[in-house]
């Protein structure tokens, strides 16, 4: 099969955006804008053989243009925030958009979210392959040096959607990049995700300040509602009175995989009961970010003209801490000259 290519809109009246979609023999696809190297859609199987789109999002471009919660985006060039809007590196400092109330957000205000990406349809060895390319330039939102982005999107022959990361600077910088799908295994606008039961190969995770930045520790889950070593429904203790809880509005925090990021390794397991859908978070980062639509609030309507209420969609963005370039007993997300940013991200979709 070949990836059919189609026009999603255009920006400014004048650029063209595409969308891509890639399928496998299994009844799988996935639909791919090079504007923000958006996941679109994403359909797979239930346990009957039922096909349902299992990510938030918009049928035209129009609709994310307008400004959204980053569904489906690639994230860069820092995923998550970094306090304050500032970082030293090297001995210069570095002053970011502080677009999170006093912080910086997810690679500021127009991080790699909102660029027109380079697409390259390429002959993939696992599956349909997309290439998506980009070059951030030396000061773009702040950042020091150019940066040489690719992302490749495969779907596999294993109703896998793989996600490989390569970065390159020309001077010493920062680099975190992730996926911000919002994900809804019982079928986008079908309500919210509270029973999904998740485990998470985590044993600590990190508390965060009034700001939803890390305060260093590395708490134990154990004995508190961030506890999903065993499979748990989302649902069972957010509300709890915790403070933590109180403070990300629900779960927004950054779970430590147990693995440390030496190894492709499975991060998340999700089973949706109704559906008989599980999605597998393999990655080879030290953390993922659990963030349950806490601030989803009705103003967003999808692709099936359902508004996305509260607590409709969840995501797991796999990657570094948060604020590791003001933290140095963090794992590092400094990029030199010469070096090879690396990553690889596997969502895996079966049925039971």
């Amino acid at each position: 099969m070949t990836i059919a290519k189609e026009v999603f809109g255009h920006i400014d009246g004048e650029i063209p955006v595409y969308l891509y979609t890639l399928k496998n023999a299994n009844g799988c696809e996935v639909r791919i804008a090079d504007y923000g190297g958006i996941v679109v859609s994403l359909t797979v199987p239930d346990r009957t053989g039922k096909p349902s789109d299992v990510v938030l999002g918009f049928s035209t471009l129009d609709e994310y243009l307008k400004g959204h919660p980053y569904f489906g985006a690639i994230i860069g060039r820092y995923g998550n925030r970094i306090a304050k809007g500032r970082f030293a590196l090297d001995g210069v400092a570095y002053t970011l958009a502080a677009n999170n109330d006093e912080n910086h957000l997810h690679g500021g205000l127009k991080g790699f979210d909102k660029a027109v990406w380079q697409a390259e349809i390429i002959e993939g060895k696992e599956g349909q392959s997309l290439a998506l390319s980009y070059l951030s330039k030396d000061g773009e939102e702040g950042y020091p040096g150019n940066l040489s982005v690719k992302v490749v999107y495969t779907l596999t022959e294993d109703n896998e959607l793989k996600i490989d990361y390569e970065a390159k600077t020309d001077q010493p910088t920062v680099v975190n990049l992730t996926n911000h799908s919002y994900f809804n295994l019982a079928g986008e606008g079908t309500g919210d995700i509270l029973g999904h039961e998740m485990l998470l190969n985590a044993d600590h995770f990190l508390p965060v300040d009034a700001g939803l930045i890390p305060t260093g520790e590395l708490r134990s889950v154990r004995g508190t509602p961030f506890n999903f070593t065993e499979s748990t429904a989302i649902g069972a203790r957010i509300d709890s009175d915790d403070e933590q809880l109180r403070l990300g509005g629900g779960y927004d925090h950054c779970f430590v995989l147990n693995q440390g990021g030496d190894q492709l390794t499975l991060a998340a397991r999700v089973h949706e009961p109704t559906s008989g859908r599980i999605m597998e978070v393999y990655t080879d980062q030290p953390g993922v970010q659990l963030y349950t639509g806490n601030f989803l609030d009705g103003s967003n309507v999808g692709k099936g003209s359902a508004a996305y209420g509260h607590r409709s969609g969840f995501c797991l963005e796999t990657q570094h801490f948060p604020d590791s370039p003001n933290r140095a007993d963090f794992p590092s997300t400094v990029l030199r000259p010469g070096e090879t940013y690396s990553s690889c991200t596997i969502y895996r979709f079966s049925v039971r």
